[in-house]
Parts: structure tokens; C-alpha cells; sequence
């Protein structure tokens, strides 16, 4: 019997020392594919257990993290913050050594605690609010977190001077320049001790408060107060938790922190669907204990290590679906934001709900659809012609009340408040207008699964053209699109995306995994989204000539 949802047991959970003592003991060795630096969508990610996040990785890389903004000209203090996994401490004392050798201006938290993904983009944002992008005294910085992945793991993310996840061009660099440096034996990393360093060269920035105290910028939390809104707020052992309880403190909100405790090993959780320790709030086996307690409060939330997911459990509905939450957030916002350009488009990933599409078109905004990775809205975000840009994955970001930039990386704290304001603002729980939307638009059935595939067909599927793709109906209707490359922006989706005017599916091949992922949406119900889902695997198996 499946074990998920279950509460960890002892058997379960990592032993820290061990874990620690394989980050400084462990070599990993460049001619071993898995133990090279690769960046994916949010930094490079690994295990000091299998040598893929040890001391090596994060000494070359912060190196190259220095050369790489020397070569762009970026002069600016770095901001460098963690979250709570047990790696995350040493892979930052790391990169402190090496960017203090090369003289980089550093900012660190100056309570010396943990760091949110959102809090690290506000900061760099605040920092150059005014400043030109030719302006080399920008900052940009460094987020040591692997987000919601399990205990024994780590990860390294760089966000340069537009606060949101580097592009492919940077990580592609740096990534190289990182494995050439571990290939020469790290003679060309500059690093000075931990112990040997001053305390007074080390910059200090208040990450909490800076970020606490400027959310009424973005979210009503007057009317949240006025209202009431009991919230349950748990951060899942994560770096949010400090900032839950200073919110709550701040502007007067009937808020509790539903657990306030921080293990490296996550011994509080419940397993996730695959019987691991992982903190993903949009998973319910990984919020089974939160969900149960949903009669406690008006709106519970949960938020990953690194506080960039959400995820929302209402009394009547449980734990809400990332993609509905995105579709109820988008068309309370474009309604309630009356300081928002009035042509400021809606930006979405291209296996978001089509609900989305609707609601949209509802507003009569523009629709932005783009590849998979929350990179993509970062020019949009800034320059305010994108109000809001979301994941399926339950991550999103959008703009001010007065229609500035918040931040460019995900903001789990901020949707979570959001959840509440909408309560307190209408009267409804977001899954009671999530219920009103599908009342309009259709019930919509989504699911992703994996299915199985060879490291050439993984390569084969990265690079199909819709034109492979001879089948003209998909589940009983016409085809509308066979889409390699997103409409919104044309960059290429790494895989391929068929739709009809009530369904959809997308195949992309697995960076890890000898298996691709598989999307599928219905309009239709549960059993038509089974045909979608079966009628997929035949286009892409006819599409991969198999």
C-alpha cells in the first residue's frame, strides 16, 4: 500500500552530518555527466550524497558567477541569500569565500537567517529602481536553494541585475566556464578562508523587513484586517517562516504560523506522491496534515523551501489546483487593479489551463502563452506591459497597485496573501469563484504523467516541428494548432503542443528521467481528457516514427 500523504517516518529522513560531510568530502569528477554543473530552469541542483552539489561545484561556479558579471559589465553589490535545507548553509559560507577573494561587494541577511527566493528578487529591484541598464553599478545576486525538492538535495541559482532566473545564455556560460575550472582543478578559483574573513567586510541587508514592509504596495491588507480573514499560514519548514509571523504582526492579521519549526531533515511532513520527503505545496500528499485542519481557518496556505510556490486550501474545497488558483487570481486582478495599464496583457505557460484562455478573453486582455519557465515574463513584468505572469507549476508574480514591478521571480507569500484579499474583498473563497468560472467557461479535467522514452527519442521530441504531426482531430475534434514554438514570445518549447478549440496536450522530454512529461486538458470531463491523453501518446509516438 502507497504510503503518500502519510507523516514521515524515522526511516525516511536523512542524517544530516552525513549529508554534510559528503558536501566537503566528496570530488566530483567532470568526465561523469551526472556529476557536472547544469543549470536547469532554476540553477544548478543536486546531492552531496550522489556528488552533484558538493564544495567543488559551488567554489567553480561562484567563480564563474564573478568572471560572468565582470564580462557584463556588472560592478554592483551581489545579494546573496539561503533557504533551510541542510546544504544550503555550507554551499553559502562557500560562495562567500569565493566572492569576497575576487572583491565582490556582498549582501547578506543581517539577521543571519534564511532568505526567500521573492525577498532576494525585491531586493535586487529595490537596489536599481532608477538606475539605467547601462548602469555597471547594478546588482544582481545569489539564491542558495533547490525550492520544494527533498531533503538531501541542494541548488545555486543566479538572478542578474532584472531580479528574475537567468537566461539560458548566462547559465549556459557559467555552467561551462564552472565544469572547466573543476576539470583544472579549481587553480583558477580565488578563495580566502570562512574564519579568515572580517566581519566588517561582509555587507548587511534586512531582507524580512524590507520585503514586510512594502507589501501594502501590492496587496490590500487593509481589507484583510477589516475583514477578519482567519489564515492558517504554513511555510513547511521553509525561509518563510520568519516573514508569516512578521506580516501577521505588521499590519494586524488574524494570522498563525501552523507550524513554526525548521528541520534540515523534515520529519513534520507527510510523503509525497512518490513515498519522498518533498515540500511542494501544490501536491496533496505533501499537504495531507495542512489539508486536514481546513475547517480551522478561512484560508490555509503553504509555501516550498524557498517561499516562490503557493498553494491554497479552502474549507470547501481542500487544497485548490494550481491552475485554478492562477485563473481565479488573474480574473480578481485584472478587475480590482484599477492602477494597472489598461493594455497590460496576462502572461501564462503554455500547459497552464486553458480556464486561463477565457478568462482572459473575458477581460478582453491580451493573452501572452510561453514556454515552460518563469524567465519568460521577466522583460514583460518590468517594463509593465505583462501585469501577471503564472505557472502550472503554482508559481507566479505580478505588478504593484500602481502597476511598477514587484519582482521577477516567483512570489509564493505574496499569492498566498492574494488568496486572502480575495476573500475579504468579495465575500468568496477562491474555490467558491473558481466553481463561478467553470459554471461559464466548462469543467476542465488536467493531468500530467510521464510516459516512457529513450535518450533518442528524448532528443528526437526536443526538436519536433508540428509538422510531424499528420493527424488532422484530436478526440473527436478538428486540430487548431501543432505548436514547437510558443505564440506569445516564438521560442521554442522544447517539445511540441497540440490543441482543439475544447482540448489540448504537450509533450516535453524529462531532463533527468528516461521518460517524457505529458499534459492534457479537457473541456469536456474526466473521460474525454483519457482519450485526449491515449490519442497523445499515439500522435507522439507516430510524430517520434515509433
Amino acid at each position: 500500500m502507497s504510503r503518500a500523504g502519510l507523516p514521515a517516518e524515522s526511516s525516511d529522513l536523512i542524517d544530516v552530518d552525513e549529508l554534510i560531510a559528503a558536501y566537503y568530502d566528496r570530488k566530483p569528477d567532470a568526465a561523469v555527466p551526472a556529476q557536472r554543473v547544469a543549470f536547469g530552469t532554476s540553477g544548478h541542483r543536486g546531492s552531496s550524497l550522489s556528488t552533484s552539489f558538493n564544495e567543488d561545484h559551488i567554489l567553480a561556479t561562484t567563480q564563474a558567477i564573478v568572471e560572468y558579471r565582470a564580462a557584463q559589465g556588472i560592478t554592483g553589490p551581489l545579494f546573496l541569500g539561503r533557504d533551510t535545507h541542510g546544504l544550503s548553509l555550507p554551499a553559502e559560507r562557500t560562495a562567500i569565500e569565493v566572492l569576497v577573494a575576487n572583491g565582490v561587494d556582498v549582501r547578506v541577511d543581517s539577521r543571519d537567517a534564511w532568505v526567500p527566493t521573492p525577498a532576494l528578487s525585491h531586493a535586487i529591484l529595490a537596489y536599481n529602481r532608477g538606475r539605467a541598464e547601462s548602469d555597471p553599478g547594478r546588482a544582481d545576486g545569489i539564491v542558495v536553494t533547490p525550492s520544494h525538492n527533498p531533503p538531501r538535495d541542494g541548488g545555486f541559482k543566479y538572478n542578474p541585475p532584472h531580479g528574475g532566473p537567468a537566461d539560458t545564455d548566462a547559465t549556459g556560460w557559467i555552467a561551462d566556464r564552472a565544469n572547466a575550472l573543476i576539470e583544472g582543478g579549481l587553480a583558477d578559483v580565488r578563495r580566502i578562508r570562512h574564519a579568515d574573513i572580517d566581519a566588517d567586510t561582509l555587507g548587511e541587508y534586512d531582507f524580512r523587513e524590507h520585503y514586510v514592509a512594502d507589501l501594502a504596495s501590492i496587496i490590500d491588507v487593509e481589507a484583510i484586517a477589516r475583514a477578519g480573514v482567519r489564515i492558517g499560514a504554513d511555510p513547511l519548514g521553509g525561509a518563510s517562516v520568519e516573514y508569516w509571523a512578521l506580516i501577521g504582526e505588521r499590519y494586524g492579521l488574524d494570522l498563525t504560523v501552523v507550524n513554526p519549526e525548521v528541520d534540515p531533515t523534515w520529519r513534520f511532513m507527510t510523503l509525497d506522491w512518490d513515498e519522498k520527503i518533498r515540500m511542494d505545496p501544490s501536491s496533496p500528499s505533501a499537504m495531507a496534515a495542512l489539508v486536514a485542519r481546513r475547517d480551522e481557518y478561512d484560508i490555509l496556505t503553504g509555501n516550498d523551501a524557498d517561499a516562490d510556490r503557493h498553494g491554497i486550501v479552502t474549507p470547501d474545497a481542500g487544497l485548490m489546483n494550481p491552475n485554478h488558483f492562477l485563473a481565479v487570481a488573474i480574473d480578481y486582478l485584472y478587475r480590482h487593479r484599477s492602477g494597472w495599464p489598461a493594455d497590460a496583457a496576462i502572461g501564462k505557460t503554455l500547459v497552464s489551463s486553458m480556464i486561463i484562455d477565457r478568462v482572459a478573453s473575458s477581460l478582453g486582455r491580451t493573452l501572452i502563452e510561453v514556454p515552460v519557465g518563469f524567465k519568460w515574463f521577466v522583460p514583460g513584468l518590468i517594463d509593465g506591459s505583462v501585469a501577471f505572469g503564472g505557472e502550472e507549476s503554482a508559481g507566479a508574480s505580478f505588478l504593484r497597485k500602481d502597476g511598477t514591478v514587484w519582482t521577477t521571480d516567483k512570489d509564493g507569500i505574496l499569492l498566498c496573501l492574494l488568496a486572502a484579499e480575495i476573500l475579504a474583498v468579495t465575500g468568496k473563497t477562491p474555490s467558491q469563484r473558481y466553481a463561478e468560472l467553470e459554471s461559464e467557461f466548462g469543467g476542465a479535467a488536467y493531468a500530467r504523467v510521464d510516459a516512457p522514452a529513450s535518450t533518442a527519442q528524448k532528443a528526437a521530441l526536443s526538436k519536433l516541428s508540428g509538422d510531424a504531426v499528420t493527424a488532422t482531430e484530436l478526440a473527436g475534434d478538428p486540430i487548431t494548432a501543432k505548436l514547437s514554438h510558443a505564440p506569445g514570445n516564438g521560442a521554442a518549447i522544447g517539445g511540441l503542443k497540440v490543441q482543439t478549440e475544447f482540448a489540448w496536450f504537450a509533450a516535453r522530454p524529462s531532463g533527468t528521467e528516461d521518460v517524457y512529461k505529458l499534459y492534457a486538458e479537457s473541456l469536456r470531463g474526466p473521460e474525454h481528457l483519457a482519450q485526449v491523453q491515449a490519442e497523445a501518446r499515439a500522435v507522439v509516438a507516430a510524430a517520434l516514427g515509433g
